[in-house]
């Protein structure tokens, strides 16, 4: 397994060129790129800004390996509002686009969200018609999408999650398993061997149940997230992609937060490590 990190970790008036230079500096493998409404890398971003982006990354050692995006929270695909769903499902096109550009071959989606107003089984049935729509995309362009497990009151056990996948029956469809957002309800290692194959990625944070909030997530180590049986887990699969920390950085001294964001996923996954 290779170490990562998530550019959000960094400090926001940070350029994508300096993320990938301190994921570089700091000793990370790899760092995971974010589609936002405007910056460096954004909806509308050229093929030559990709490209341009793509050879910094190359020429510094680092791997771009996926793409994530936070804007299905504003645009669920779950929505009744076909307004809303359709921009939805163009910010994953883009999504898609801007990864083959990139060089990446996952890209992280939230599928939609189940609200008071919004049904669980209209989120099933509306995010899932959505996905349906965008599997041909995903297949012509080489790029996985990758649902990720959050706290949107969707999906809530790996079982559910496995049929939604299967359901959907594309191999440009998989997994985006988020190691800490699951103890909450649930144990890593399970959802793991549950999910098998179709875990694309993986996103590692760590999560203090005696908190049990939002407030809860912290970097790995400092939470209750049983890494030994999480990594036993991961090699039991022969998963071999990037372990990518999506943590909060440090205000202050944000280079020394990275280094120890690194230092820390070195001591649970370096047995493992080329």
């Amino acid at each position: 397994m290779k170490i990562g990190i998530n550019r959000w970790t960094m400090p926001g008036m940070w350029s994508a060129a300096q993320c990938i230079q301190a994921a570089a500096d700091n000793g990370f493998d790899t760092l995971e790129l974010n589609l936002e409404e405007s910056g460096d890398v954004r909806r509308g971003m050229t093929e030559h800004e990709a490209n341009e982006l793509r050879k910094l990354a190359n020429d510094t050692g680092v791997g771009l390996p996926s793409v994530s995006c936070g804007l299905g929270w504003k645009y669920p695909m779950s929505s009744p509002d076909d307004a809303v769903q359709k921009e939805g499902i163009a910010v994953v096109k883009q999504l898609l686009q801007t990864a083959a550009w990139l060089g990446a071959d996952t890209v992280l989606v939230v599928p939609g969200m189940v609200t008071d107003s919004v049904a669980y089984d209209v989120a099933y049935e509306r995010s899932q018609s959505a996905l349906r729509q965008l599997i041909p995309v995903a297949e012509d362009l080489g790029v996985c999408i990758g649902i990720e497990n959050v706290w949107n009151r969707f999906l809530l056990s790996p079982l559910e999650f496995a049929r939604y996948i299967d359901e959907l029956g594309s191999s440009s469809l998989g997994a985006y398993f988020d190691v800490g957002n699951v103890l909450v309800t649930g144990y890593p290692d399970q959802w793991i061997r549950i999910l098998g194959t179709r875990i694309r990625k993986v996103h590692v944070k760590d999560f203090k149940t005696g908190i049990g909030n939002i407030s809860g997530f912290c970097n790995v180590l400092n939470g209750d997230v049983p890494w030994a049986r999480t990594l036993a887990a991961l090699n039991a699969l022969g998963y071999d992609g990037p372990v990518t920390a999506e943590v909060e950085g440090y205000h202050v001294y944000p280079e020394l937060g990275l280094r120890h964001i690194a230092q820390t996923l070195d001591a649970v996954f370096k047995p493992t490590r080329p």
